[in-house]
């Protein structure tokens, strides 16, 4: 810090207020006269989108933070950041908004895709390894939100009332690693109050995260929660973002000038935005913190996608099914809307464009080339439009892949006209010219099976769609959502059936008195959507032909968003009396459950195998088709529980009551609640089968670690996840009936044996009473391979510490 004060001593009080609030959506302020350039801030967390919404500067697209917590595996989210630190460089970004490390209070909350899991301990080993592998790349990380924003439901306003040992113990513990062992660079404070105030201005800002964790990176607000001059500016909040405008600016200087704000505490931020610029290479003078790593390519992306997408891929029921023996089965029914329009990733600010799509259909031809392999709807899952294939787009103008987009003023005249890589075109609103009203994409389309479809358009405006120049559909579409600013993550549509001969056809969509702001889109393409009967019909005819079945069953970019939770965990539309339907007519049916977060699953006991793939990235179809075919394992372990129905769910509310959200379940949340209730759900944290058997013994611990040997008993190598608990008979305090302690990885090949240890931290024995505290006695350590598959134990006295 030393090295930055004679900067400091170089800048008006004007000069430095200006750089504590953004220069536009994602940069920093530059001050050349002390060589600082604009810091870039990029959102992530599973992949880097970079500035733009833009279909032509692609992203590699990850598995989601629900993916990467199934593998249960630290160097795999270390190298998970590492890819995301040589992307964040490839597109000019020096900062990742990412990991989100809020946990899993509720299966209803929108943006639990985003998040790892619902137990600390496993949340905080994960991030902190992600944080790791960013900064090794020379980019910063920041683990967001912090703190108590898990839920979306009135995030901006909700005041979350939570016990000091609940907050300690549980939602400030998923955070504390990444601060104190990985050294964050940066934290992104949240929208919500806790304990009645806002956590841009919250006294957690100070204590614990600065004082205690000895945090010295900058407190960047997530977008638009700074609201106050003075309150956010005598905290410990650095940065407002984003900018020109927001509560600081002018009205910081004169509550500076007129006292009500120290001028030292503009310094201290000052001096914190300058050390995070020096550390990624933004301030003249300064050596950058080193990039340890070399930069992996974006083939690299690309196989640790598919290997996120098959070792967090979880098996949760097996009849002897899987894997299918070679060389494959001679038939397949593919069966299902998010087989053809798979969802690799979460609604929201998380969204980034990918380079490419492998679905599960397209996953299941490649590897199985000789096969029939057939798709069928089946249920509607994702109202709306379908984005036409590229590789049959060809712009009218240009000749180019793609569709030809043209932004019209008022009077018709072109403002811009440009190739655009998609036909469905999100976030127009960032770049179109300034006075557009009106903007049109048009392609020529190669119409390989003549017949009828349903074309249509989605977007905001008078919508109109021609077809070789005739007009087919006229309507005008209003977005009735909260968030039609933030972009349309859900836009009005309307379709009509449209009878096509093979050939080439011209088609336009165009969007009149289009909205001002960010929100603009425009899609042009199918409409799914198809009579509930005759789809369940096709596809249970489809699947009496085949040898076997995969129904790929999920979530709609509707349901699992940012800026609306869950009203509910069954899954859309009549999926579930399609498995059920497709179940009865082939014994061999597979259902795969393409969806985030938990949803119900009625009738997981009648089918032969499930497999949990939550959103699964650009390789999701690959990896599918190699789980399914045993060349990969399933290596994933729930992060989480899956209830069997809504209501034996023990903590599930979202909403604020009177603009509060109570945790008055304290510390038990996630499994910890469910041992409480005494209730079982559809299947456990920690639970995964594989594809092979494991036997574990020889239980021995200390306070310090535990060792055993587990034996893979099976036929096959594979890997399994060895999970350590603790249990307190009897306490003096309000304790879990079981408390995840440590876990290991292990991969063994077949008859293979392997001695474990599993170092215990001293934090697992501590509670929270106004400091940390342990309480002397008998603790019982539990070993096995879920919260609720223990067949070991055995018994550690802890003497009074002397820590």
């Amino acid at each position: 810090m030393h090295q930055i004060d004679p900067l400091l001593d170089k800048l008006t009080l004007e000069r430095k207020v200006r750089l504590l609030t953004g220069a536009d959506e994602w940069s920093t302020h530059p001050d050349p006269d002390i060589g600082l350039r604009s810091i870039v801030l990029s959102d992530g967390p599973s992949g880097i989108r970079g500035v733009t919404w833009d279909e032509r500067h692609p992203a590699v697209n990850l598995p989601s933070a629900t993916a990467l917590a199934a593998t249960w595996d630290v160097a795999t989210a270390h190298a998970y950041g590492a890819v995301l630190a040589a992307e964040a460089r490839r597109k000019g970004a020096d900062v990742v908004l990412g990991p989100t490390i809020n946990l899993h209070r509720s299966p209803l909350g929108g943006r639990h895709f985003e998040a790892f899991s619902e137990d600390p301990l496993l949340t905080a080993d994960l991030a902190a390894a992600y944080v790791r592998g960013v900064q090794t790349g020379g980019v910063a990380a920041t683990p967001k939100h912090y703190v108590g924003n898990d839920f979306e439901t009135e995030r901006f306003t909700a005041n979350v009332s939570v016990s000091e040992r609940a907050l300690r113990e549980l939602y400030l513990a998923a955070f504390e690693k990444a601060v104190v062992e990985s050294r964050a660079w940066a934290v992104m404070s949240a929208y919500n109050a806790v304990n009645g105030a806002t956590m841009t201005e919250n006294p957690l800002l100070a204590e614990p995260l600065c004082g205690e964790w000895g945090f010295d990176g900058v407190v960047v607000s997530d977008w638009w929660a700074a609201r106050t001059t003075v309150p956010a500016a005598l905290a410990r909040q650095d940065l407002v973002m984003p900018g020109p405008d927001g509560p600081w600016g002018e009205a910081l200087v004169a509550a500076v000038r007129d006292g009500r704000v120290p001028e030292s505490a503009v310094d201290e931020k000052v001096r914190r935005l300058l050390l995070l610029a020096a550390r990624v290479g933004a301030l003249a003078g300064f050596t950058p913190a080193p990039a340890d790593t070399p930069a992996p390519s974006a083939e690299d992306g690309a196989v640790l996608a598919r290997r996120v997408a098959a070792d967090g891929m979880v098996l949760v029921r097996n009849d002897g099914e899987l894997p299918w023996p070679a060389p494959g089965p001679r038939s397949v029914a593919v069966i299902g809307h998010n087989a053809l329009q798979i969802r690799t990733q979460g609604g929201g600010s998380a969204t980034v464009t990918p380079p490419y799509v492998v679905t599960p259909l397209d996953g299941l031809r490649a590897a199985l080339p000789d096969a029939e392999i057939t798709w069928t709807l089946g249920a509607v899952t994702q109202a709306g439009i379908a984005a036409l294939p590229i590789a049959r787009l060809t712009d009218p103008v240009s000749g180019e892949p793609g569709v030809r987009a043209r932004f019209l003023a008022d009077s018709g005249r072109e403002l811009l006209s440009e190739n655009r890589h998609s036909s469905d075109l999100a976030r127009l609103g960032g770049s179109r010219p300034e006075g557009t009203a009106s903007v049109e994409i048009s392609t020529r389309y190669q119409v390989r099976e003549p017949g009828t479809i349903r074309l249509g358009v989605a977007g905001a405006g008078h919508a109109t769609l021609t077809v070789d120049g005739v007009r087919v559909l006229e309507r005008e579409l209003v977005h009735e959502g909260e968030d039609f600013g933030g972009g349309l993550v859900s836009p009005p549509h309307a379709s009509v059936p449209v009878e096509l001969a093979a050939g080439e056809v011209e088609l336009t969509a165009r969007l009149d008195g289009v909205p001002q702001g960010n929100g603009l889109t425009l899609a042009l393409g199918e409409d799914l959507a198809a009579d509930e009967t005759d789809a369940i019909e096709a596809a249970v005819a489809a699947a009496r032909q085949a040898e076997t079945a995969v129904i790929v069953v999920g979530t709609s970019p509707e349901i699992e968003r940012e800026a609306a939770d869950r009203a509910t965990l069954a899954l859309p539309g009549a999926q579930d009396a399609l498995v059920r339907a497709v179940a009865a007519a082939n014994p061999r049916t597979v259902v795969v459950v393409n969806a985030g977060a938990p949803v119900l699953m009625p009738w997981r006991d009648e089918v032969a195998a499930v497999l949990l793939g939550w959103f699964g990235g650009q390789e999701f179809g690959t990896a599918l088709a190699e789980v399914l075919l045993g060349i990969a394992e399933p290596g994933g372990r729930l992060p989480t529980t899956w209830p069997a129905t809504e209501a034996d769910v023990p903590v599930l509310a979202t909403a604020p009551v009177d603009g509060v959200v109570a945790y008055d379940e304290g510390i038990h949340i996630g499994y910890r609640a469910w041992l409480r209730a005494g209730t079982e759900p559809a299947y456990p944290f920690g639970h995964g089968l594989g594809y092979t058997s494991w036997e574990p013994t020889g239980l021995t611990a200390t306070p310090d670690e535990v060792r055993l040997t587990v034996r893979n008993t099976g036929e096959r190598a594979g890997k399994q996840v060895v999970q350590v608990y603790l249990s307190r008979e009897s306490s003096a305090v309000d304790r879990p009936e079981r408390w995840l302690a440590g876990y290991a990885v292990v991969r063994a090949d077949a008859g293979q044996a392997e001695r474990v240890t599993i170092a215990l931290a001293r934090r697992a024995f501590q509670h929270w009473d106004q400091g940390w505290k342990s309480e002397p006695g008998e603790f019982t350590v539990h070993a096995g391979f879920s919260v609720t598959d223990l067949p070991l134990t055995t018994r550690i006295f802890l003497k009074r510490p002397v820590w």
